[in-house]
């Protein structure tokens, strides 16, 4: 019996690297998984179902510890108990909800674009409001069906998004021991059996204003209000990303060198990336300075207090002029003018999108933005579009 009870040995378990259960008798095991993830569990039948107890990663729980939890359990069994609702009366348990909001707040630090919390808080809020209140590790597949069904067909995107985000709220409650067995909200081999795979969107390119046409959509813009307005009357003329614009802060703006530098972490690239003022592009900075306040660190602020501009709100002034072209768009019509209608290279019309070009070797030797360079585009640009 005792060789049964303990088939490893401490050196086994920290040198076994095969995906899987390996048992060490009586019901535990180091279970292995495709990531690497170690971990141990108390496999047991109750009612006649196979059930599964998680015991903690061997970096925190060593193997004769893992024994002790494993026969403690076995001995609630032996005693006609369930040992996991033991450990859920036992002790004080997280709902969703506290999982949720722990997750986003830890998460949202490595986030580039801080909008991404609130995005994740309002859609779990809006949708998966009736997991809030659960225990986090009572939520079953049935629970996360629950909140998926009544959007699955109708608003695909934010379904599949709201699917994801629950799966990463239930792994990060495992990680931290308060949830065992199989994620509810896994796709694949769970609930792809379950629900239809979603239609794939055909996304193709951004819809784009011709550059030729692009001065006479600006006058009409010049001849409106708002911050919106004037937020995308800036992005097209400083061919700088919709997020970029909406994150824009007045810390960011040297308003005597004539350069707005845009952090790398709100950059796509990862970079930081520096955008030369001129024209008109400097003339809406002053217009905004008069308007701003100093609790708001925005340079086109929201409406409310201390924050940004919607994600939508470039989107809808397009609607609203009833065009179908997208904000992102102006910046290949910027692209489109600067390679048909000037002589400037490639690399700095690309430089000037914030785009790399060139190969590693190529960009390693190029030390310098050609700030300058590019100075002298803008104002062409600037001048295109008068």
């Amino acid at each position: 019996m005792t060789r049964l009870l303990n088939r490893l040995n401490a050196r086994k378990v920290a040198s076994l690297e095969t995906v899987g259960r390996h048992a060490d008798g009586g019901g535990l095991y180091l279970s292995i998984s495709g990531d690497g993830r170690r971990r141990w569990v108390f496999l047991y039948r109750w009612h006649g179902r196979l059930r599964e107890m998680g015991l903690g990663i061997p970096r925190d729980v060593p193997l004769a510890r893992a024994r002790e939890a494993a026969a403690q359990a076995r001995e609630l069994v032996a005693q006609g108990q369930d040992p996991l609702e033991v450990r859920r009366t036992s002790r004080t348990v997280k709902t969703f909800g506290t999982v949720a909001d722990e997750f986003i707040s830890t998460m949202q630090v490595q986030w580039r674009n801080e909008k991404h919390a609130s995005q994740w808080q309002n859609t779990l809020r809006e949708y998966a409001g009736t997991l809030h209140a659960l225990p986090v590790d009572a939520i079953g597949t049935e629970d996360v069906m629950r909140v998926l069904r009544p959007i699955w067909a109708e608003k695909q995107e934010t379904a599949s998004r709201l699917r994801g985000r629950i799966e990463r709220v239930l792994d990060a409650a495992k990680a931290q021991g308060m949830r065992a067995g199989e994620n509810p909200a896994r796709w694949r081999g769970h609930l792809d059996l379950l629900l239809p795979k979603r239609q794939k969107l055909s996304r193709g390119h951004h819809k784009a204003m011709a550059y030729k046409d692009v001065p006479a959509f600006l006058r009409r813009l010049r001849t409106a209000t708002g911050v919106s307005i004037r937020a995308l009357e800036f992005t097209i003329l400083t061919a700088a990303r919709s997020g970029e614009t909406l994150g824009a802060r007045w810390s960011e703006i040297d308003f005597n060198a004539g350069v707005w530098t845009v952090p790398a972490t709100r950059m796509k690239a990862g970079r930081e990336h520096r955008v030369p003022l001129v024209g008109r592009a400097m003339e809406i900075l002053h217009e905004m300075q008069a308007l701003s306040r100093a609790e708001n660190p925005h340079v086109f602020p929201g409406q409310r207090p201390g924050k940004g501009l919607s994600v939508m709100a470039l989107e809808m002034v397009m609607r609203r002029a009833k065009l179908t072209e997208t904000p992102h768009g102006f910046r290949s019509a910027f692209r489109d003018w600067a390679g048909e209608e000037t002589d400037y290279p490639r690399e700095i019309a690309e430089a000037a999108l914030a785009h790399q070009s060139g190969d590693a070797v190529e960009r390693a030797y190029r030390r310098g933005d050609a700030l300058e360079k590019r100075r002298l585009m803008m104002k062409d640009w600037y001048k295109h579009c008068l």
